[in-house]
């Protein structure tokens, strides 16, 4: 034994706050960056807010430890310090960002810097009522849509009420206006490619942006009541807002309303979620209902990580594995009024949030928001949650723990708790842990021992899984050949080796580093360290004295085979020692592979 180390959050809902964005101004923005800022400032600022109790613990963090990067925290029970890896710029970035999350409750700053944005806005806004990508462009449909979609959402959500000033109820319809004259032109073309015969109408015709546009224009057909609230004297989210379906525009949405009734399937995650809340909200249920138990049938649900999709990300709009579960969120709990699925929802984004640092985008402020104004408002969870070390209750041990939990992280709970090696004994690895709130919570224990490297066996029990070979290179007649080095096989200088490490991860880790040891009767052949692709995988590979270290800055769920040569140099009895991995950003995500020894004659 050498050191046992206790580490847990009592409330990691907390952590989902700390990546609030606070977005400030840059020069030279294209319109999205614009709505972005006003979307994620006004979303971020009305959670922000929200309670008492966010501002409070927020008071208490100021400058304290809490507001450093979780990249930086815990540097003795990592497997390289921050400096050596390639990531210490972010770590500064992201401490930089926790400590602008104080701007969020300066409400005369925000007020300001979003009457600016939304002031800017509409002096982007062209005179059809569209808005370019960049200003000087042509007016884009897509961009437009989602201003429109984000001032929507807003309104549902409870955060602004869009009505409420003149300009910018103005520009939202005129933008509402643009939308629905693109989408006649579109209808118009299907026109005449079905009257040259290029078309059929009963074809699918539901394209990403026709999606898009009546998930957009549902926001607008709640309620046919709500245009008597136009003034905005009295703001009620639930009765939504109305813009007419006026003219041509009729008939179009009807049409393209019947094609995703028809047409809704295979169009993808976040698409068919798209589908289901734009049907329900214009009075179509059955679908809708289709959809939801689709969605759930392909869900994949587990009691550590909760509900999710297997999707890989892409590169569209509709392709973001965070934004997607925030909209799956509003699904289950628009459309399907189902608590117990929106809670295991809530649960894989704050278990993202664990191994990943979200970027300061539209994405963060959606998830945040989704995860904290949906179901059970975990933030106001505090009731202490009861641990024990040991089969049975040891009272040093236990006060040790109360004193900790005392001088907790505010808001989080978070504390640490070391015993050296006077006091570990064998039944430290028995933990009782119960947690009387609503909300998860989460620990690790490190237990750091002495051993020697031949000796340690492969450890499967975690997300990362490593399995390690050694094979000799021979020629053949078909070229080189990979033949196992098997326990007690000899070798000889001047032999070519393969280093083969196998890595399952079961969940998208971000800022991983992985180690492989390297017996001292080897050399690499490889000396230059240098950034590689290998499988949609990018990650840098650099070679030390001892061993060879890789760097994932993402690292996404699946299986993955790395392999480097090596050449025998000196004689003797070597271990090869292990590989080791560990997430950088969480660090109780760690794994070994088992130790292997080689004998040189």
């Amino acid at each position: 034994h050498h050191r046992y180390t206790l580490e847990f959050t009592s409330n990691p809902a907390w952590y989902a706050v700390q990546a609030l964005p606070y977005l400030m101004e840059y020069p030279y923005e294209c319109t999205e960056q614009i709505f972005s800022r006003y979307y994620a400032n006004a979303l971020a600022a009305s959670v922000a807010n929200s309670h008492p109790k966010v501002k409070s613990v927020f008071d208490q963090w100021r400058d304290q430890p809490a507001m450093e990067s979780n990249l930086a925290k815990n540097q003795e029970l990592k497997s390289a310090l921050l400096e050596e890896t390639p990531w210490v710029l972010q770590a500064l970035d992201e401490k930089e960002q926790k400590k602008q999350i104080g701007l969020l409750f300066d409400l005369n700053r925000m007020g300001k810097e979003q009457t600016a944005a939304l002031d800017k806005l509409a002096d982007y806004q062209l005179p059809g009522g569209g808005f370019a990508w960049f200003p000087g462009g042509r007016d884009n449909w897509y961009i437009t849509q989602y201003i429109v979609e984000g001032f929507g959402h807003l309104h549902r959500l409870g955060v602004t009420d869009v009505r409420r000033k003149e300009a910018t109820w103005r520009m939202v319809k005129d933008a509402v206006a643009y939308t629905d004259q693109r989408m006649i032109e579109y209808y118009d073309r299907l026109a005449g490619q079905v009257k040259r015969g290029q078309a059929k109408w009963e074809d699918d015709h539901l394209d990403p942006i026709v999606i898009h546009y009546l998930y957009t224009r549902s926001f607008y057909l709640v309620d046919q009541t709500a245009q008597a609230n136009k003034d905005g004297q009295v703001f009620d989210k639930d009765q939504g807002i109305y813009i007419a379906l006026d003219g041509k525009i009729e008939q179009v949405f009807d049409y393209f309303v019947g094609q995703a009734e028809k047409y809704w399937l295979n169009k993808g995650i976040y698409q068919e979620g798209m589908v289901a809340l734009a049907l329900q909200r214009v009075k179509k249920p059955q679908a809708p209902a289709a959809i939801v138990k689709s969605l759930k049938e392909r869900s994949m649900e587990k009691e550590e990580l909760g509900r999710y999709w297997k999707q890989p990300a892409g590169y569209f709009w509709y392709q973001h594995p965070i934004e997607t579960q925030a909209l799956m969120i509003e699904v289950f709990d628009e459309v399907a009024k189902d608590a117990r699925a929106v809670e295991d929802l809530k649960l894989w984004l704050l278990k993202n949030k664990q191994t990943n640092h979200w970027k300061t985008t539209k994405a963060t402020a959606s998830a945040v928001y989704a995860l904290l104004m949906n179901g059970d408002n975990w933030l106001l969870d505090d009731q202490p949650v009861q641990i024990q070390l040991g089969k049975k209750p040891d009272p040093l041990r236990q006060n040790a723990i109360e004193a900790a939990q005392a001088s907790s992280e505010a808001g989080t709970g978070y504390f640490k708790l070391a015993f050296d090696q006077e006091q570990m004994s064998n039944d430290l690895a028995t933990i009782k842990v119960s947690n009387p709130n609503k909300g998860p919570a989460w620990g690790a224990v490190y237990w750091q021992y002495f051993e020697q490297l031949d000796k340690i066996d492969q450890f499967e029990e975690t997300p990362l899984t490593l399995q390690k070979q050694l094979f000799k290179v021979e020629l053949g007649p078909q070229g080189e050949v990979l033949r196992p080095v098997a326990e007690g096989a000899v070798l000889s200088p001047g032999d070519k080796l393969k280093v083969r490490i196998e890595l399952r991860v079961d969940r998208p880790m971000e800022y991983v580093h992985m180690k492989d040891m390297r017996a001292s009767g080897l050399e690499p052949i490889n000396v230059i360290s240098r950034y590689k692709w290998q499988g949609g995988l990018g990650y840098y590979e650099s070679t030390r004295d001892v061993s060879t270290n890789f760097f994932f800055s993402n690292l996404p769920t699946g299986t993955y085979v790395f392999e480097y040569p090596l050449r025998v140099v000196h004689k003797g009895d070597f271990s090869n020692g292990i590989t080791t991995i560990q997430c950088m950003y969480a660090p109780e995500f760690t794994s070994h592979s088992e130790g292997v020894r080689i004998r040189v004659d």
